[in-house]
């Protein structure tokens, strides 16, 4: 059976880690094609964690696989690094520089 304890200890740091990456996000949304930064930091992250990173696909898209080596089913995630063009409304004291509405729930997931 597959156990989590390490996770236990890790993830107040990871949790905080995830928020700031939230945060800069945020404050930084892109278009659709035009997440240039986004996938940047997406990506080199992805790379941190040790994962095999295949980025630029359509344009800006990011790929990281982590391959057990075991045979059995796949897990996929997926998720939208793109901002919408509505106003942010959100309130938060890290406003985005653009007014619009972003992904970066998804993308920090």
């Amino acid at each position: 059976m597959f156990k989590l304890n390490w996770l236990q200890h890790e993830l107040p740091e990871l949790q905080k880690e995830l928020f700031e990456i939230y945060k800069d996000l945020h404050q930084h949304p892109e278009p659709g094609f035009e997440e240039v930064r986004t996938s940047g930091i997406i990506a080199e992250y992805l790379k941190k964690l040790g994962l095999c990173v295949q980025t630029g696909l359509a344009f800006t898209g990011v790929v990281g696989l982590l391959d057990s080596g075991r045979p059995g089913k796949t897990l996929m995630l997926r998720a939208d690094m793109d901002c919408l063009a509505i106003p942010d409304q959100s309130g938060l004291p890290y406003p985005n520089t653009r007014a619009t509405a972003t992904h970066v729930g998804m993308t920090a997931m």
